[in-house]
């Protein structure tokens, strides 16, 4: 198998571009340092070819999460492609803005009023900002993982491990403005009484919160917050970026019955086309029009109409439902595969959204193995699979039977001592560390 196209590009890139990519998940120390192909030539479903015409299946994050359907899906293409061939951009409107706002209201009849962006970063930028119009307060607590803008970065002024135990440690606030410092105050999820005492001690007017990420919430987590955010008066905004469309068709909340003030969701909605959503009550949707929020390119036509599509297809073939299927089909092959090779394991995740991780003190390092092994049986994977709709039953059965052969060899590498030797380069990164 060759690889050194995508090595060597890989290698060019880092000198002209900050990082080497635009997203820090993508970076190739994230997975298989001076090993992974880096670049695609083509994809569809959940296969992959690399610049040398290597072939994979993607049992790892598929496009980061965004490609919910499977790899240049048919519909949506054939609906985007149709936008393309009479025009993209206007003067006038896109239709297909009102035709969305009025898809996403009649999923969410708790909200009033819809927002557009095109990356879920920028749309959590704006939910925030139009959560502190409505309540005329600077300060907001979170817990999770955001994004890059200010208002987030911002919570490691006070201290620079703060977001550590929100997804990615390492985050440094340089470039943020240092007057921002005690504005955005993290709590834990779960740990409703850490969010008790911010708001005894702050005037707290957002509060935000990704409903589930890794774990499950306990002891009606979501309810007490959204109790809290009554009870100050704060806006509640859910960040669904990455949990929204998995579990059902819209957010994981309406599972808990428990409705935030916005809802913002990214990723999976368009399948791949970029597009962000911003849903919520319409007097708090509404201060869009007295704090100035806008943007060329948020009235682009591709980005809704892959949306339409997506969201179509995703209900006319209860795609949240073979998600869960698949997924649990992973999770119960790591755990029946961990327990015959006897490795200690933690499985985590909802359903669609499965992760390990090995509980070693070398645990990165065994990762790493475990990537560099599966690609050599045409397998990109990491700790996490994204599960799609072109994941299908007969895929999982190849990808564990190759998991059930290099669990048996980390076995074997802990037991005789050697992972260092095996592995081909360095261990992969765990964080936002700079490139060299």
């Amino acid at each position: 198998m060759k690889k050194n196209k995508g090595v060597e590009l890989w290698n060019r890139a880092k000198k002209v571009i900050p990082g080497g990519t635009q997203l820090l998940s993508k970076r190739s120390e994230m997975f298989l340092p001076d090993q992974w192909p880096s670049y695609f030539k083509r994809a569809k479903g959940v296969e992959v070819w690399d610049l040398e015409d290597n072939h994979y299946i993607d049992m790892s994050i598929m496009g980061v999460g965004t490609c919910i359907l499977g790899y240049a899906d048919d519909d949506v293409n054939r609906a985007v492609k149709k936008v393309i061939d009479t025009g993209s951009m206007c003067t006038l409107n896109s239709p297909e803005e009102v035709e969305l706002a009025e898809l996403l209201l009649s999923i969410h009849p708790w909200a009033g009023m819809v927002r557009y962006a095109r990356s879920g970063g920028e749309a959590m930028a704006m939910a925030v900002r139009i959560g502190r119009a409505f309540t005329r307060k600077d300060k907001l607590a979170f817990c999770g993982y955001h994004g890059w803008h200010d208002w987030y970065l911002s919570a490691n002024l006070a201290d620079s491990s703060n977001l550590d135990g929100q997804l990615l440690p390492g985050l440094q606030p340089i470039g943020v403005p240092r007057v921002l410092k005690g504005t955005a105050i993290p709590f834990n999820y779960n740990k409703v009484d850490e969010l008790h005492k911010i708001v005894q001690n702050n005037d707290i007017g957002v509060i935000v919160v990704e409903p589930v990420r890794h774990h499950e919430p306990e002891n009606d987590f979501l309810g007490q917050v959204r109790e809290i955010a009554d009870s100050i008066g704060a806006v509640l905004i859910f960040d669904e970026i990455t949990s929204g469309w998995r579990m059902n068709i819209g957010g994981i909340h309406e599972l808990y019955n428990v409705h935030p003030d916005v809802v913002v969701y990214g990723k999976a909605m368009s399948n791949g086309f970029p597009m962000a959503a911003v849903v919520g009550e319409g007097n708090v949707i509404d201060m869009a029009q007295v704090s100035f929020v806008s943007s060329t390119y948020w009235t682009e036509r591709i980005g809704p109409t892959a949306a339409i599509a997506t969201i179509n297809k995703m209900s006319k073939n209860n795609v949240p439902a073979h998600l869960c299927r698949i997924g649990d089909l992973v999770r119960e092959g790591w755990k029946k595969t961990a327990k015959k090779h006897n490795l200690s394991i933690t499985i985590m995740g909802i359903a669609p959204l499965p992760m390990f991780q090995f509980n070693y003190a070398n645990g990165q390092a065994l990762h790493t193995l475990f990537t560099q092994e599966m690609l050599s049986r045409e397998f990109l994977a990491s700790k996490t699979v994204y599960v799609t709709f072109s994941h299908s039953e007969e895929l999982v059965k190849k990808y564990l039977q190759c998991t059930d052969e290099v669990f048996g060899l980390i076995k074997k590498a802990i037991k005789d001592d050697n992972v260092a030797e095996l592995l081909k380069g360095p261990v992969a990164h765990t964080g936002f560390k700079r490139l060299a």
